[in-house]
Formats: structure tokens, sequence, C-alpha cells
């Protein structure tokens, strides 16, 4: 347990000297401004806009903007920030490979799997982070604004959107653990990422597919249920469970 909590220590130092705890905090606030700024300014920029559209023989009524209004922003918002966030972190394994800091590590007896776990609780953590401290300030603007009561299964729309990026960086783990490179494990978690897509267009087993965790906007507005999700929930679950574990002897047989 010790040697787990030296290697979290050193990831953890890593990430807040390199400035990478920097960059993803203050995109995370940003981006949680941005969702309820982009509802407010909606009528503003429309009214702009509406003398251009009459001219061309469109017309723009009244537009009423809402929490819901705000919170369909965040999740257009959020695949964004799970992009940035493993663009930054898709080298957490393969940086080392090229420069040999594992090395020293290694041969004083850390056991491999500790630098698996280690690296997986670090993003794992650092994306609950983001998302959660995202939500949060829009959460708060939404609250000052109009009413987050309005909105249907808010807390279980998030939770999901949440796992499915928690699969993510689960994905993301299991290509490091043997990819050379960072383009690989882009490569692979993209990969992923469209087989759960396409899985989701397929009426038989749409239901099972990761992706299904991400239709928020159907929860928002009542027209789905929340326990509709259980089998992907299940499903994405199982899949992160399997690719950390999956990990190790991957890890275990990766030529240093």
């Amino acid at each position: 347990m010790k040697t787990l909590l030296a290697v979290l220590k050193k990831e953890w130092m890593e990430t807040v000297r390199s400035g990478k705890l920097t960059v993803l905090v203050i995109l995370s606030v940003l981006f949680g401004i941005m969702n309820p700024a982009i509802a407010k300014l909606t009528p503003w920029m429309m009214e702009l806009l509406s003398e251009s559209l009459s001219e061309n023989g469109l017309s723009v009524g009244n537009i009423t903007v809402d929490a819901l209004t705000s919170w369909t922003q965040f999740f257009k918002n959020i695949p964004l920030l799970l992009v940035v966030f493993v663009l930054i972190y898709s080298s957490i394994f393969t940086k080392e490979y090229q420069s040999g800091t594992l090395i020293p590590i290694l041969t004083k007896g850390l056991p491999r799997y500790k630098i698996v776990l280690a690296k997986f609780i670090l993003v794992f953590s650092l994306w609950t982070l983001c998302y959660w401290l995202c939500f949060l300030v829009t959460y708060g603007y939404n609250a000052f604004y109009w009413d987050n009561r309005t909105v249907s299964c808010l807390f279980s729309a998030a939770l999901y959107w949440w796992l499915f990026g928690a699969g993510i960086t689960s994905v993301m783990v299991f290509f490091s653990a043997f990819s050379s490179g960072s383009t690989g494990v882009l490569l692979g978690t993209g990969g992923y990422v469209t087989a759960a897509y396409t899985a989701g267009l397929l009426p038989h087993i749409k239901e099972y597919s990761p992706v299904m965790l991400t239709n928020s906007l159907q929860l928002l507005t009542a027209s789905a249920k929340p326990d509709g999700c259980m089998k992907a929930v299940l499903v994405t679950v199982l899949l992160g469970t399997f690719s950390v574990a999956a990990s190790v002897p991957l890890f275990n047989r990766k030529q240093l």
C-alpha cells in the first residue's frame, strides 16, 4: 500500500508540475460558465440576426431560454472536454516508455501492476474532478438565473455521462499499456468510441451500447427513464473493469 501511495504521489506531482492540472481546472470552469452564458446570449444573438434573416424570408419569434437550454448546452459541450482530457493524458504511459523513467522504479522491485493501478486511479480521479467541477459551475449559474428543478432526471443524466467518460479513461489505460506512442492510444480509444456508436445504431443491441449513457436530452425532457440505461451501465462497468484488469498482463509483457 505504501508503494502504491508513493507512485500515486509521483504521478500527482508530475501532473501539478507539468501544468496539466491547471489547464484542466481552467477548462472545466470555462466550460461550466460557457453553458449558461450561451443560453443567456442566445436571444440577443438571434435578435442581431433577425434583420438579415428577415431579408431572406425567415422570421424569428420570441425565444425563451431556461435551465433546460443551459443543460442541453452542457451535454453538447462535455464531449469536447472529454476529447481534450484524452488528448492530454493519452501519453501517460507512452511518454515514460520513450524517456525510460519507469526502468529505475521497476529495477527496485516495484510490481508493475501498481504502476497500472496508480495511473488508472490518477486519470479516473482527474476525470471525476474535471467533470463534476464543470457540472457544479453550470448548476450554480443555472440555479441563480433559472430553476434546476424544472429539468427532469438531471442527476441521472449527469451520472450516466460521467460513467461514459470513466469508461473511456479505462479504455485509454488499456491501450496505453502496450502502445508505444500516443497515436496508438488515440486510435484505439477512438476505435472503441466508434464501435460503441455503431452498436448504438443497431436495434437489437443498442440498449447494451455504452453510448446510450450519452442520450442525456431524452432524460432531461422525460422522454426516457433512467432505468432504461441499466444494461448500458452494466456493460460499461464490465468493459471498464476488464480494460483495467487486462492492462496488467499486457504491461507485464511490455519491453521497456
